[in-house]
Formats: structure tokens, C-alpha cells, sequence
């Protein structure tokens, strides 16, 4: 699918997302990844929402994002009550959704200037 047709090239824009690959302009992701306004972290090493545990939350987390998306895959799984703790504790807003809504999502709030990082599984 398809995302967005112009951005401004200074901000990561996923253009577009399936359950096998994300683009992130000409760049071809095949994994699950973690993705900034101004970085692009790869290989995160994530294959479900169940095995996240504050030790993957890291790279994320030293983006400073206000806002973590976590896509979830192809469907819509809610990490477990830790994971909720360890961005209310930073004061750091975490919103769950799947992958392609994430990715969505990650588009509009790049676009208006906001400091969001997504944290994306692909199965």
C-alpha cells in the first residue's frame, strides 16, 4: 500500500507497507524495525509484541520521541502492563496499533513536526 506521494526529504517517510517490507524512501526494510523522524534503526530484534521487554525498548527510547507508535504486525496485540510502565515513567505517550495504521500514523505526526519514533513488527 501505497502512502504518500511528496514530504519534505529532511524527515523519514514511509511510503509504503506490506506484511513482508516497509519503505522508507528508496530504502527496503524486510524486518522488524524502529523508525525515527531522523533515524532508521534496523534488525530490531522483535517478531511479536509479546516478547518485548524493556531491554528492546532502548534504541527506541534514545530517540526522546513524545511519542512511541508500536505496530504490532498484521494485527492488533497489546503488550503486557511493564511495557505501559516503562513509557508512563518517561512521560513519553505510547499508542498500539498494527503495523500498517502505525506506519500511517507515523506519517501524519512526522509531517506536522512532531518528535515520534515507531517501533514496527513485521510477521
Amino acid at each position: 500500500m501505497r502512502l504518500n506521494l511528496e514530504h519534505p526529504s529532511s524527515v523519514n517517510f514511509i511510503n509504503a507497507v506490506s506484511p513482508e517490507e516497509i519503505r522508507v524512501g528508496k530504502r527496503v526494510i524486510r524486518g522488524s524495525v524502529i523508525i525515527g523522524t531522523q533515524d532508521i534503526i534496523p534488525d530490531w530484534p522483535v517478531a511479536s509484541t509479546q516478547q518485548i521487554s524493556e531491554h528492546h525498548l532502548a534504541p527506541v527510547l534514545e530517540l526522546e520521541p513524545e511519542i512511541v507508535l508500536l505496530g504490532t504486525g498484521r494485527h492488533l496485540v497489546f503488550p503486557g502492563r511493564e511495557i505501559y510502565g516503562v513509557f508512563l515513567g518517561r512521560r513519553i505517550g505510547l499508542e498500539v496499533m498494527g503495523t500498517a495504521a502505525a506506519c500511517r500514523t507515523f506519517n501524519v505526526l512526522a509531517g506536522e513536526g512532531r518528535m515520534v519514533a515507531a517501533a514496527l513488527i513485521l510477521d
